[in-house]
């Protein structure tokens, strides 16, 4: 178990607590869920060993059934870079399944390859926006077969069609990029570090060797305090970022509601560093469940 803080595959690594920090990946486009989650009460005890015990189930999906829930998940759509020039065109329907108790999101090839609109894939908001909690998602990661892929599981500010990005925030329960197997990256973006800028703050690559053959827990512990970043267990915490002192919105976006989101994508300043290899498609990430608990 380890708590490390590094600049996103740039800078060196920092060790210890941070008091905040960001690395990235895209921006959002289209409409914001119109779920609002209010905050629980937070007391002043989050740090407490035992804070966490007392969390409760309040949202999830579990997958079960032969579809999408369209009460709790949008499609969001389109072939425009995204903000980091990658490759896919997300569609709605077509890169989605349910079945056997897993979501599965699919990234294929569906053209002459090596460009825009050349590849398909999905990204998936969810519908309900959340305040503070323990954000979990059980997932395994596609099948390592060679460079090019981006899979994230993470959740973006619900205020960002009237801020933008990165003004909404940003917090990466997940990222993986194929080019680099085996290894795990957490992040948070916020106006004043962010990987635009060059001023981002990440836990960097930390290795996860079954990462693509075996389903892990990725969650996040969330308070007006803290974030903590997990893999499997919540006490196997590999970063934490500590609210500043003088806080603003500038620094610290993470007191309002964030909603959820789930994609692969293709290429990209990131993903597509080393290249796309086009023999990697179709490239599939499982999804287990996504679980919300929340301590009244």
């Amino acid at each position: 178990m380890h708590n490390i803080i590094t600049d996103c595959l740039r800078k060196p690594a920092i060790l210890g607590i941070l008091l905040i920090q960001a690395c990235g990946s895209s921006t959002q486009e289209g409409t914001a869920p119109v779920g609002r989650g209010d905050p629980p009460a937070q007391p002043e005890d989050v740090f407490a060993p035992g804070y966490w015990e007392g969390a409760t189930l309040v949202w999830s999906d579990e997958f079960e059934g032969d579809s999408l829930d369209a009460t709790k998940w949008r499609y969001e759509t389109g072939a425009h870079g995204w903000g980091n020039n990658e490759w896919q065109n997300y569609v709605a329907d077509a890169n989605v399944t349910v079945s056997d108790g897993t979501l599965k999101i699919a990234a294929v090839k569906v053209g002459s390859g090596q460009k825009v609109g050349d590849y398909t894939s999905a990204r998936l908001n969810s519908i309900k926006s959340f305040t503070y909690g323990k954000m979990e998602v059980r997932a395994r990661i596609p099948e390592h077969r060679g460079n090019g892929i981006w899979p994230a599981i993470w959740m973006l500010g619900s205020n960002i069609q009237s801020v933008g990005w990165p003004e909404c925030g940003e917090i990466d329960i997940m990222e993986y990029v194929s080019f680099d197997p085996g290894k795990v990256h957490f992040s948070i973006h916020s106006t004043a570090h962010n990987h635009k800028d060059g001023t981002q703050v990440t836990s960097g690559a930390i290795d996860l060797p079954t990462i693509e053959e075996e389903f892990h827990n990725y969650g996040v512990l969330w308070t007006d305090k803290y974030l903590k970043f997990y893999i499997d267990e919540p006490d196997q915490v590999q970063l934490t970022i500590l609210r500043p002192a003088n806080s603003n919105s500038a620094n610290w976006p993470f007191s309002q509601p964030f909603y959820f989101l789930m994609n692969i994508a293709v290429g990209g300043d990131w993903g597509g560093l080393q290249g796309v290899d086009d023999s990697i498609f179709p490239a599939t990430m499982e999804v287990d469940y996504v679980r919300v608990y929340q301590v009244d």
